[in-house]
C-alpha cells in the first residue's frame, strides 16, 4: 500500500508487500501478552517456521533467562530454540564481557540476570569501594539497601558507572494494568547520586541490535523489526536502517502513533500480526 504513515485514519493499516529474509519479533504485547497468544501469532509463526525463515524473538526483560522464554513459547505452541532468544540478560553479559572485561558489577536485578553473571565469571560484589559497574535492572526486589549501596558505589567512592538492561518504563500486563519497570530504577538513582547512565543494553541501543544482528547471517536491508513500542522496537529498528512493523496489539495505538514524530514512525502498521507476510494478509486491503 502507498498511504503514508503520518495519514492513518482509524481503521486504516499499511501492510509489507514483499517477504522478508528474516524477522526479529518483540515479545511482550506483540506475540503474547500474559499467558495468551495475540491474535494471528501462531498462524504467522507456524507458517514462517514452515517456511524455514529466519526468526529471532528479542526481549528488554531481563527477569527471565532465554531457556524460560523458550519453554514458556513452547508451552503456547511456539517452535522456538535457546538461540533463538535474545534478551537484555543475553545482550548485557556479553557486552560487559567485551567492553568491561574483568569489571566488578553490582547487579540490582532478579536471579536470572545474577546467575547469567555469575556463569560468564562476571565478578559480583556489594562493597561500594569494589563496584566498578552499577547494573540497573527490572527488579521486584528493589529496596533502599540496594539503593544505597549503588549510592555509595556512584556518589560516595565516584569510581562505578550506571548501566541499565532496558529504558522501559513499565511492564505491560493483561486488562491494561502494569508494574513499574527498569527506567524507574534509573531514575531512582539517577535522581539521587546525580549521575547519568552511560549505557543501555536494550532496545532501542545499538548493544541490542549488535546481538541480534551477530546471529543472523542476514543483511540488515532483508530483516523487519516487529513490535509494539515506538520508542524501543520503532526506534531501533529506524536506527538500525532497517523495516519496521508496529503491531497495535500493545502499548501504541492509532492515537499516540499519530502523534509520533514523522522520522520516528514505522514503516508498516498492522492490527493483527499475521497480516505481516503477504500470503496471510485479506484480499483487499
Amino acid at each position: 500500500m502507498s498511504t503514508l504513515v503520518s495519514s492513518l485514519a482509524p481503521g486504516q493499516f499499511i501492510l509489507p508487500d514483499r517477504d522478508f529474509g528474516a524477522y526479529l519479533f518483540d515479545l511482550d504485547g506483540t506475540i503474547y501478552l500474559g499467558d495468551q497468544l495475540l491474535p494471528g501469532a501462531e498462524r504467522l509463526l507456524s507458517h514462517l517456521h514452515e517456511r524455514g525463515t529466519r526468526t529471532i524473538f528479542l526481549s528488554n526483560n531481563p527477569t527471565r533467562d532465554p531457556e524460560m522464554y523458550v519453554d514458556k513459547l513452547r508451552k503456547l505452541g511456539v517452535a522456538a530454540e535457546v538461540g533463538d532468544v535474545i534478551n537484555t540478560v543475553v545482550s548485557i553479559v556479553a557486552w560487559l564481557k567485551r567492553v568491561h572485561p574483568g569489571a566488578t558489577v553490582f547487579p540490582i536485578a532478579e536471579q536470572p540476570l545474577i546467575r547469567a553473571l555469575t556463569q560468564a565469571g562476571i565478578r559480583i560484589s556489594e562493597d561500594p569501594s569494589e563496584i566498578d559497574i552499577v547494573i540497573a535492572s527490572y527488579d521486584r526486589t528493589f529496596d533502599y539497601r540496594k539503593l544505597q549501596i549503588a549510592f555509595d558505589a556512584l556518589w560516595q567512592y565516584g569510581e562505578a558507572i550506571l548501566v541499565t538492561t532496558n529504558p522501559d518504563r513499565y511492564c505491560p500486563f493483561p486488562g491494561g494494568r502494569g508494574e513499574p519497570d527498569a527506567a524507574a530504577i534509573v531514575a531512582a538513582i539517577e535522581a539521587s547520586t546525580g549521575v547519568t547512565c552511560q549505557a543501555n543494553a536494550g532496545k532501542p541501543d545499538q548493544i541490542m541490535i549488535d546481538a541480534a544482528l551477530g546471529v543472523l547471517d542476514v543483511d540488515v536491508s532483508d530483516c523487519v523489526m516487529v513490535g509494539d513500542r515506538l520508542y524501543t522496537d520503532i526506534r531501533m529498528a529506524t536506527n538500525a536502517g532497517m523495516a519496521s512493523a508496529l503491531v497495535l496489539t500493545g502499548e501504541t495505538t492509532l492515537e499516540t502513533l499519530s502523534e509520533c514524530p514523522v522520522e520516528q514512525k514505522p514503516r508498516y502498521v498492522l492490527d493483527r500480526i499475521d497480516h505481516l507476510v503477504p500470503a496471510l494478509q485479506p484480499l483487499t486491503h
